[in-house]
């Protein structure tokens, strides 16, 4: 075995399974082509580590994606995104998308509705008041996930 395939096998060994595997999901973000803060909110997943593809497209094109995803309009935000099996609707924080992939709930999705002052791509932490990120199940119900202040 040659010196330098010798060291890269010893190198990819102690990387973790999964960035040899390449298997982070990947969140695909539909928004307007003129919001800042869905852009600000997109380089808030991607700094948590998050694979993002974003795709501009007219608010027709993002209210029909949200319809086919079954999005109650009181549970609306600026932004649509899915990732795996479950949609991301408006300033979900990245930690709470990383532990909805990690314990996988029987849901559709996490939402912020509407556009809280102090949720991750508008305001920051100080910005407005607390917030829940809600958990909406197979049937449409909600339940809080998670709490910020």
């Amino acid at each position: 075995m040659k010196r330098r395939t010798f060291l890269l096998a010893g190198a990819a060994a102690t990387l973790p399974l999964r960035a040899l595997a390449n298997t982070e999901p990947v969140i695909k973000v539909l928004k307007t082509p003129t919001c800042g803060c869905c852009t600000a909110w997109v380089d808030h997943v991607r700094q948590a580590g998050f694979a993002v593809e974003v795709q501009d497209v007219d608010q027709d094109a993002l209210y029909a994606f949200k319809d086919r995803l079954q999005i109650a309009p009181e549970l609306a935000g600026c932004h649509t995104a899915v990732v795996g099996d479950y949609f991301i609707e408006g300033h979900v924080p990245a930690a709470d998308i990383t532990r909805l992939l990690a314990e996988q709930p029987m849901a559709r999705g996490l939402t912020v509705p509407r556009m809280p002052m102090s949720s991750p791509g508008m305001g920051g932490p100080g910005a407005g008041d607390a917030f829940d990120t809600l958990l909406v199940g197979s049937d449409g119900a909600t339940s809080v996930f998670a709490s910020h202040s």
